[in-house]
């Protein structure tokens, strides 16, 4: 029954389950015992139905919950009906578990009524109670009796004389099996006490056996240890306990009044009368915040009908009064609700850490009880079970109270509201914020995007910006250009000190405007010129001759006798001489600049084509193309078959070239050395390709590069 008892104890409470829940790792829980595992896990502001896990308390397998929390766990029906039928049974009997818990808690020094010993010596009938038992002879007696049998004189005075106890105590446990013999060996493969006839004849012939005495020391080894481990989580246990009363009469008086005085001073400061109401307090905080600037607002109100004012400010001040009364209410309903959500916490937590106190203490006194017994086989039949259950209510007091936060008071919830005085202080009239600053040296820009980035020297006072935007030709009067609404784009409220414009012209100059506005107007920044990157192109595979070849980057084109047979398009060039390749773009307006990158080639020709440009000549042979050329040592400028001989650097290995479709310019410079070489003036009727041809070695394109400033010699803003 000893082990039935354990096998239905719940390992939280200790105690037989009640409406038990059968987990999912198998193992079952008092529902009660698994509700209080979730309070305790609850932070301060949450509620039970929050929690969606926890471990099991005796093989820490998760939990997870459902929506319905615990009503969605089974209950185990089984075990229910198996605990009623055991407690049926534990009414009565020797053996039942309740004579099993009695007998465990039996203290020979406070006998009942119910429980007198009697004298085993005495002839009268009823016999007379025994006031000494004797556990030499194993008999009680009676004063008289004991007087007559034990005279004060050898071999007598060796006996051992107790107070009295039952005759079943003196003459030790008799074996379950076989009535008349005692328990004298332990049987260690079905653990549990046995006579010598058991391991004889009985069912206990075949398994092993261990001396009392060598059992005796194990078991109790093991309880001191398990309640040595009790005893010391018991003592942090009450070390906790103080801290969390102390704890909870810190939120509840000393940190309350910490709270209500930082709250007064933020919102009432020190005054120079004493006022009665706290409404009148209020109203002074308010109207005080102006009084500094009264004198002023005067002035400022000379032009315009004073007493509509001076009405309008009181309405005003008046109502930033109501709107602080109204926070002041709010603020001090969240602390009160603070200050119960809190104090509920750390009532709960209190509640636990006694539970498991009281429940802890207890056990501890039935554990020191038990180790007091000398008899083996006495101590084996009891400290079993209380080795189990001190190691089980260790486990399950840290299970119920896994971090208890001795911190959960109103230090972080400090009330601070200097930014809102500052503001107060600096009540006035409303006027137009300051002109914004374009940052051109923070701005960015694509070929098809600008970001433009800007600064306010009273930034708090703005309530959104515009951003205007439009093409500046470097030929339009720029004072016109900004009197004139029609000709911008605008991007209205606009929330932050950036924006990006997207959907530009590449290798456009525009002209931007921030505007910052607020109730009381607006003002304009300073004009700033901002420029898109040119056009980005890389090289068409499907123009390139026969006898080229471009890298996969499609940035790269170089002379290759053996390259493979390519098919004939009207984009090819085909010519035996014009060994070309174009780019993959048409440009039609803007300023444009990219690079070519000479690899070792001393024959090549740089340029650009109009798309009707015929396929089979070289570029600047006919009047749709223009190119920079050098055969060997020779270099020349061509259009229209008409040469013009120009004397770059020796050893020119990068050319520059730079497309103004607008102003009608094709240029071409050493890019390395920043020098001029030569400036078509052409007056396009087509957009235009750029356009390569190689005789030898090879050349690279880097394309959607910015203008240079050097080059960059548009008109400027005034």
């Amino acid at each position: 029954m000893e082990t039935l008892e354990s096998e239905l104890t719940c390992p939280i409470c200790l105690e037989l389950f009640e409406d038990p829940l059968l987990l999912p790792c198998a193992h079952s829980l008092c529902f009660n015992c698994a509700h209080r595992i979730l309070v305790s896990h609850c932070a301060t502001n949450e509620s039970v139905e929050s929690i969606t896990a926890f471990q099991c308390p005796t093989c820490r397998h998760v939990i997870t919950l459902s929506q319905r929390g615990l009503d969605g766990l089974k209950r185990n029906v089984t075990l229910q009906n198996i605990i009623d039928r055991f407690q049926k049974a534990s009414v009565s009997g020797p053996n039942s578990p309740s004579e099993t818990r009695r007998e465990r808690a039996f203290d020979a020094n406070t006998m009942t009524s119910a429980e007198k010993v009697l004298c085993q010596f005495c002839d009268q009938d009823p016999a007379q109670d025994a006031v000494k038992t004797c556990v030499t002879c194993e008999v009680s007696y009676c004063d008289e009796c004991l007087k007559a049998t034990h005279p004060n004189k050898k071999p007598f005075t060796g006996h051992r004389l107790i107070e009295p106890i039952p005759d079943s105590h003196i003459r030790g446990l008799m074996c379950l099996e076989h009535e008349d013999e005692k328990v004298n060996m332990y049987c260690v493969t079905d653990d549990q006490l046995i006579c010598a006839l058991c391991k004889l004849v009985g069912r206990h012939r075949d398994h092993q056996v261990a001396a009392l005495s060598e059992r005796y020391d194990k078991l109790k080894q093991n309880l001191e240890s398990n309640l040595t481990n009790l005893i010391k989580r018991n003592t942090e246990l009450e070390t906790l306990l103080a801290k969390l009363i102390q704890t909870c009469q810190h939120v509840e008086t000393v940190k309350d009044q910490k709270v209500i005085g930082r709250e007064k001073q933020q919102y009432y400061p020190r005054n120079r009368r004493k006022w009665v109401s706290n409404s009148l307090q209020a109203r002074l905080m308010g109207r005080r915040c102006i009084s500094r600037r009264e004198r002023k607002l005067t002035l400022d109100v000379e032009k315009v009908n004073a007493s509509r004012q001076e009405a309008k400010l009181t309405e005003e001040c008046d109502l930033l009064i109501e709107i602080i009364q109204q926070r002041r209410q709010i603020i001090g309903t969240k602390i009160k609700e603070g200050k119960v959500m809190r104090l509920r916490k750390l009532a709960q937590q209190i509640a636990n850490c006694k539970q498991c106190i009281e429940r802890s203490a207890s056990l501890i006194s039935q554990a020191e009880h038990s180790l007091k017994e000398n008899d083996h086989a006495r101590f084996l039949q009891t400290a079993k079970n209380i080795t189990e259950r001190v190691s089980m209510a260790t486990a399950s007091s840290q299970v119920l109270i896994p971090e208890i936060n001795l911190n959960d008071t109103f230090d972080t919830f400090a009330l601070d509201f200097s930014r809102e005085k500052k503001l107060l202080e600096c009540l006035d009239y409303l006027t137009a914020p300051n002109p914004p600053t374009i940052r051109e040296e923070l701005c960015t820009a694509s070929y098809d995007t600008i970001t433009v980035h800007w600064t306010s020297d009273d930034e708090f006072s703005v309530v959104s910006y515009e951003l205007q935007y439009t093409i500046f030709t470097g030929q339009a009067n720029v004072v016109s250009l900004c009197n004139s609404a029609d000709s911008w784009m605008i991007v209205p409220n606009i929330k932050q000190n950036h924006y990006t414009v997207h959907g530009l012209q590449s290798g456009t100059k525009y002209i931007f405007m921030v505007k910052a506005i607020n109730q009381a107007g607006s003002r304009s920044s300073e004009p700033g010129k901002l420029k898109t990157n040119s056009q980005p192109f890389k090289l068409d595979p499907k123009s390139a001759h026969r006898k080229l070849k471009v890298s996969h980057d499609n940035l790269t084109v170089e002379r290759d006798e053996s390259s493979s047979k390519k098919s004939h398009t009207p984009e090819r060039f085909t010519s035996q001489g014009s060994y070309g390749v174009a780019g993959n773009v048409f440009i039609d307006s803007g300023r444009h600049y990219w690079e070519v990158v000479i690899s070792g080639s001393t024959w090549y020709a740089i340029g650009l084509a109009y798309k009707s440009a015929p396929k089979h000549e070289w570029i600047g042979k006919n009047s749709a193309s223009w190119a920079l050329c050098r055969c060997n040592n020779n270099w020349v400028v061509r259009h229209n078959s008409k040469e013009i001989p120009i004397e770059p650097a020796p050893h020119l290995r990068r050319v520059g070239i730079l497309l103004d479709y607008d102003n009608g310019s094709i240029a071409f410079y050493d890019a390395l050395n920043s020098i001029h070489l030569y400036t078509f003036d052409v007056a396009f009727a087509q957009p235009v390709c750029p356009t390569f041809t190689v005789w030898n070695k090879c050349l690279t394109i880097i394309t959607g590069l910015p203008i240079p400033d050097h080059l960059d010699c548009t008109e400027q803003l005034p």
